[in-house]
């Protein structure tokens, strides 16, 4: 009984960081749909920012919402959910109404 629990408590801790592994591709890929000077200037504006909107000018926040957009955060979250659903999702839950 005792080694059933020792090994339980070994893996879950492996099953979270491989989760954690996915995920960190799936952003990886999504960060991947910006070039190199969007992902720059996405940092910059970030970092100016400093998490609080009111920190950037009306032109630069609309350049931050773009730059977000194109990353496509919808189908990141749905592709995640998908992953880790015991279930399949719908197409439409996934990749949204549009596509």
């Amino acid at each position: 009984m005792a080694g059933k629990l020792a090994k339980t408590a070994k893996i879950i801790p492996l099953a979270r960081l491989v989760a954690a592994g996915q995920i960190v591709l799936l952003a990886r890929q999504h960060w991947h749909k910006l070039e190199p000077l969007e992902r720059r200037r996405l940092i910059g504006l970030v970092r100016r920012g400093r998490g609080r909107p009111r920190n950037l000018s009306s032109r630069d926040r609309a350049e931050l919402a773009r730059l977000v957009a194109k990353a496509d955060p919808r189908l990141f979250a749905g592709l995640v959910a998908q992953r880790f659903s015991p279930v399949p999702l719908p197409h439409r839950l996934v990749r949204g109404r549009r596509a």
